[in-house]
């Protein structure tokens, strides 16, 4: 019985992890961000480098969340790093959301055509409260 468990959480965490990778994979080539990436550096002739970059940063990030590393870093190296990390996401959420038109759809729903910058500022300073409130908050409780 022991042993049917575990093949059953096996299974079930490659499913879950293949679905994820598969999502990840979507995301990526909806965007065409590594494509854009290399219209912008106009460094076209380098895009394999930036697809194996992007595989090898999604293995290190696998086994960084697998393993829970404590790397004992300065605060002075931790603060640029997470900056960069916010920005990265929040650049992420900001091309997927041009990508669909979110925000024009939105605006005209709720019927804010002429108060567009309005609704994206109060976007982005939701954001900023919610994650400050979830650091202070919950992070080391």
């Amino acid at each position: 019985m022991m042993t049917i468990n575990i093949l059953f959480i096996i299974m079930i965490g490659l499913a879950s992890g293949l679905a994820v990778g598969a999502g990840f994979v979507a995301f990526l080539s909806v965007l065409g961000v590594i494509p854009r990436l290399t219209q912008l550096t106009k460094t076209m002739k380098l895009i394999a480098w930036y697809e194996w970059a992007v595989v090898f940063g999604a293995l290190l990030g696998t086994a960084g969340s697998l393993r829970d590393p404590e790397l004992h870093l300065s605060p002075y190296v931790t603060i640029p790093l997470g900056l960069t990390g916010g920005i990265f996401v929040g650049m992420m959420a900001a091309a997927l959301t041009e990508v669909l038109n979110v925000l024009p759809i939105l605006a005209k729903r709720v019927r804010v055509d002429d108060k567009l910058e309005t609704l994206l500022m109060a976007i982005v300073l939701g954001k900023v409260f919610g994650s400050l409130f979830h650091w202070i908050y919950f992070v080391g409780r």
